[in-house]
């Protein structure tokens, strides 16, 4: 026979796969169905702006989300491009997704990553002859650093000043790239050239994950052909650890419990003895230091290795950032997946013109309608039309989420 003690082991198995199962549906449910509805209604644009009759403009849709799917991981070098974008927009996230936890709202992740590559940059031109096993580090560091410092700002300003975070940090944005701006084209600029620097020394780059590949386990396994064809490097692996990093903060630390009664309830948090500005400071800046490491890493891992004058001013990553942590509902899955979809929607855009003659501005357009689905929340109002067994119980991500951490 099988012992009590056997049974309630099994049984708290189960249970605990049931309410992990359970949440994975809840917390993907909303997400799934807003990208749904961001491709249903990109699909009608396509169907009144393209040409030809009924099946005609159906096939041009068809084809559009072909090469949607095809040009961001169809293969493996699309999926190597598409992942290079990957990258920063999970670190860039993060920093969205931490400050939403406490109810802020980081719209500075451009600026943050600006001053983090900046910084990486100075470091590297100052210390050329550093070794690059006490370069990168240093860089790294320094990068996060500069970013935490440049966010905890903006946290001090709401936390003692009572000025609003969105306000501060479109303004800091804007002085991050006129600084950045500054320098390039002034201290830091190349010789003879115009608002750029000079690449970064051979020791402070990164390697491509493919030549780091062949050049390790490639010793002894099958090598990679044609390895600089796939332009993903080594902070991947930087960003699913920052990921991880992330997740314990969040939900295996008081901290990050802290952050969610804050985020959730401001007097409950008073009242409990929460050091609200401590707090907020803190959140600042770890979101800084996570988009100053967006900013750092992709300079060291990316061609041409060198900083380029308004580059910052029109990057999209903090911006999109907004978006994948919003869509991924600040959780470690989440981030995750939007950042998958939002770098698949921007390396897929060329093909998608070139290939199913359909403007690239689509991409945008989509990206669009994933945010407006987001910000409508149409899905609990769509439950309600629906008869009770096809309706699905959501609790709220944070309560499920201070659950989980219980057990």
């Amino acid at each position: 026979m099988v012992g009590p003690s056997v049974q309630r082991s099994v049984s708290s198995l189960a249970s605990k796969l049931f309410q992990w199962t359970h949440a994975l549906r809840v917390s993907l449910s909303r997400p799934l169905f807003t990208v749904l509805l961001a491709l249903i209604a990109g699909g009608i644009v396509i169907l009144f702006t393209s040409s030809g009759t009924l099946f005609d403009r159906f096939s041009a849709v068809a084809t559009a989300y072909q090469y949607l799917l095809v040009g961001s991981f169809g293969n493996l070098q699309n999926t190597s491009y598409t992942l290079v974008g990957v990258t920063s927009l999970i670190f860039a996230g993060l920093s969205v997704a931490i400050a939403f936890r406490a109810g802020l709202f980081n719209i500075g992740a451009a600026g943050q990553l600006a001053v983090g590559a900046v910084t990486a940059g100075i470091i590297a031109f100052e210390l050329p002859t550093w070794p690059g096993w006490l370069l990168i580090p240093t860089m790294i560091l320094a990068s996060a650093l500069s970013g935490a410092v440049w966010g905890g700002i903006v946290g001090w300003l709401k936390a003692w000043r009572g000025a609003h975070e969105v306000v501060t940090t479109i303004m800091l944005n804007w002085i991050a790239f006129y600084i950045a701006a500054y320098l390039i084209d002034g201290p830091l600029q190349a010789p003879k050239l115009s608002e750029q620097t000079l690449p970064l020394p051979d020791q402070a780059t990164l390697p491509l994950v493919s030549v780091f590949y062949n050049q390790t386990l490639g010793t002894f396994l099958p090598k990679i052909d044609s390895p600089l064809s796939y332009t993903v490097d080594v902070s991947i692996f930087f960003a699913l650890i920052a990921l991880v990093i992330y997740w314990f903060l969040t939900t295996r630390t008081t901290f990050g419990y802290e952050l969610r009664v804050i985020g959730q309830n401001l007097k409950a948090a008073k009242y409990a003895g929460i050091p609200i500005k401590k707090n907020l400071v803190l959140t600042m800046a770890l979101a800084g230091a996570f988009a100053g490491l967006a900013g750092s890493l992709h300079l060291m891992g990316q061609a041409p290795y060198q900083l380029i004058g308004n580059a910052f001013s029109i990057d999209s990553t903090g911006f999109d950032a907004i978006g994948v942590a919003l869509l991924g509902r600040t959780t470690l899955l989440g981030v995750l997946l939007s950042a998958l979809l939002f770098g698949g929607l921007r390396q897929a855009g060329s093909s998608m013109q070139l290939f199913a003659h359909v403007p690239g501005d689509l991409v945008y357009i989509l990206q669009a309608l994933v945010l407006f689905s987001v910000a409508a929340d149409f899905l609990p109002a769509i439950q309600r039309l629906l008869p009770g067994r096809l309706r699905l119980k959501h609790k709220s991500f944070v309560v499920q989420e201070v659950a989980n951490q219980e057990d």
